[in-house]
């Protein structure tokens, strides 16, 4: 028949994919058969298991038989299961554990397939263009593979090749998909809080984008942009000479995954260091470039030996987000309540974030959130971590209407990842003690004033100032060797002194004498931990520091203030009127 429209696509379409499969009944009753077959002998070993009274000894059993029909319906159906894995509102721990190993170690498929695309989306023979090529894939991933490398200019690559056939299977599985999910949802024990044919369609959106390795290359020179002043953060530059849509070619890292302590230790890499520039460019990515990487499993990241102990290299540009400005300030809004215990205004955030649907009762709701959350710091703010947030979380999802909407079940999986990779490199990683720098400098320096009014509310509650909390916060800041305390109080004096720190100015002089007293004691307790960072040449360094960035602001007000003085001086003199 040739091709049709349906094999152009380059972005989702239900539309066109119903209009293709309408006409061709034969496909989709197969594809439907294996499919239900599979997933109908799972569920009859499921109530096997029941009827004999073995359930839950076969439990990790029967969550390795769903790993491996799900590898066995191919791509689409990987896809869903590394999404699932994500999802604890909707999956088990055991299911959860197996599902993530759909991140790598999938079966590759032929070289010679391989080759052959190649040489057809470039136009040339593999001789032509490469110096050298390996003659089995380095790593083998649910949409394609990837082979090493050289090119004939003698650069090292990275060779990504897609599946053969892709579209036609995605497409299919998709339609199967959406149509099974209009009938099946009413039956299903799941929260989803929307359309369960929406969230097909959403995942369907993100596949195509995944499949597009033009649209992957232009990912991965966004990201490079935004950390174009970091040395530590490191994207491999991307070939388009010889990059197409099913053909990517790369700069090859030569790194080392994050599990790889010992080989990371033997290459003269820091490994502390490399913690740092994980969970520093993961905060950045999210609080101020809001664009983010969305799969930071052990496969996509790498550590590379540097002179100055090392760098965080990212690959797989595929799967990437943008978190809108509202959203990112409404995360910090969620925080802050969950720090100071305002459990109805994070009720509220919760509605806003999509957490919960719109109209939701949020009352009954409130008890939970604080039994579930109420001690989630423990003792410290140091103690806090995303692990633990969302396994208490998760408890929530099943008795009460609570959904996690997909782009936060992406960042949900970028944070623990990453928090989990941290905690192999060093199983004592605390992410505060690490993110509290650099939301200490962001909070003084780069975010907008709504934002930074936001995070200055984590050390009031109810109007009062809370000492505890600040002691806290600078006890975590100086466990980091790293952490110099004097650039960032230089800056929050700057900030306090300048006019949009009023607000702070005054909340510090009523937190000084209220109750009646002076609060010496705060006060001292604050300068015994403080003392030891703090000489008086390095203060009046700091205090010229301060004076310095104040100065062209208050000459611009006395010249502003002067001018104003001399215009009615002017006017009255030479008899002239002057006015707007």
């Amino acid at each position: 028949m040739g091709r049709t429209p349906l094999f152009q696509l380059k972005r989702y379409d239900f539309n066109a994919i119903a209009n293709h499969y309408r006409f061709r009944p034969w496909q989709v009753i197969w594809r439907a058969l294996q499919v239900t077959l599979l997933f109908t002998g799972f569920v009859f070993g499921l109530k096997w298991d029941d009827w004999r009274g073995v359930a839950d000894r076969n439990k990790f059993k029967r969550a390795a038989q769903i790993r491996q029909i799900l590898t066995q319906l191919g791509p689409t159906f990987i896809k869903v299961g590394q999404a699932l894995s994500t999802r604890p509102d909707l999956i088990r721990q055991d299911y959860l554990d197996e599902l993530i190993k759909l991140q790598d170690q999938l079966p590759p498929f032929p070289t010679e397939h391989a080759f052959r695309i190649i040489e057809t989306e470039l136009d040339a023979d593999i001789d032509e263009i490469f110096a050298q090529i390996s003659t089995t894939p380095v790593a083998a991933a649910s949409l394609g593979q990837v082979y090493r490398a050289h090119l004939k200019t003698g650069e090292e690559v990275a060779v990504k090749v897609q599946r053969p056939n892709l579209l036609p299977t995605l497409t299919l599985d998709l339609y199967i998909m959406r149509w099974a999910a209009g009938w099946l949802a009413p039956w299903l024990p799941l929260n989803l809080g929307h359309d369960l044919t929406l969230i097909v369609d959403e995942f369907g959106t993100k596949l195509f984008e995944e499949i597009d390795y033009l649209n992957e290359g232009r990912n991965a020179e966004k990201f490079a942009t935004n950390f174009r002043n970091d040395p530590s953060v490191k994207v491999p530059s991307i070939y388009w000479r010889y990059t197409s849509q099913h053909v990517l070619v790369l700069e090859w890292i030569n790194g080392y995954k994050l599990t790889d302590v010992e080989g990371i230790e033997a290459a003269g890499a820091d490994p502390n260091a490399i913690i740092r520039i994980g969970v520093t460019s993961g905060l950045r990515q999210l609080l101020e470039f809001g664009f983010f990487h969305a799969d930071p499993h052990p496969g996509n990241l790498f550590a590379v030996p540097t002179e100055n102990g090392g760098q965080m290299a990212y690959i797989d540009f595929g799967m990437m987000d943008q978190l809108e400005e509202e959203a990112k300030e409404t995360l910090v809004d969620a925080v802050v309540h969950l720090i100071n215990k305002d459990y109805v205004d994070l009720a509220h955030d919760f509605v806003k974030l999509g957490f919960l649907s719109p109209g939701t009762d949020i009352y009954p709701i409130v008890p939970a959130l604080e039994s579930v959350l109420g001690d989630i710091m423990g003792e410290s703010v140091g103690n806090f971590n995303f692990k633990t947030i969302t396994d208490r979380f998760s408890e929530l999802m099943y008795d009460y209407p609570f959904r996690v909407p997909a782009k936060f079940a992406l960042i949900i999986r970028s944070l623990v990842t990453q928090e989990g990779l941290a905690l192999t490199l060093d199983p004592n990683f605390k992410i505060v003690e690490i993110a509290y720098p650099y939301v200490a400098r962001r909070l003084l320096t780069g975010e907008s004033p709504r934002l930074r009014r936001r995070l200055i509310e984590v050390l009031f509650k109810d109007g009062k100032f809370q000492w505890h909390r600040l002691e806290n916060m600078i006890s975590i800041a100086r466990s980091d060797s790293s952490f110099d305390i004097l650039p960032t109080a230089q800056l929050g004096l700057q900030y306090l002194l300048s006019e949009e720190g009023q607000f702070l100015r005054q909340q510090i002089l009523i937190a000084l004498t209220e109750d009646d007293r002076l609060h010496t004691e705060e006060v001292q307790r604050l300068w015994e931990l403080v003392k030891d960072d703090i000489k008086p040449a390095r203060i009046w360094t700091a205090a010229l520091g301060v004076g310095a960035a104040l100065l062209p602001k208050a000459i611009a007000d006395l010249s502003t203030a002067g001018t104003a003085a001399l215009i009615p001086t002017v006017s009255s003199l030479t008899g002239i009127k002057l006015g707007r």
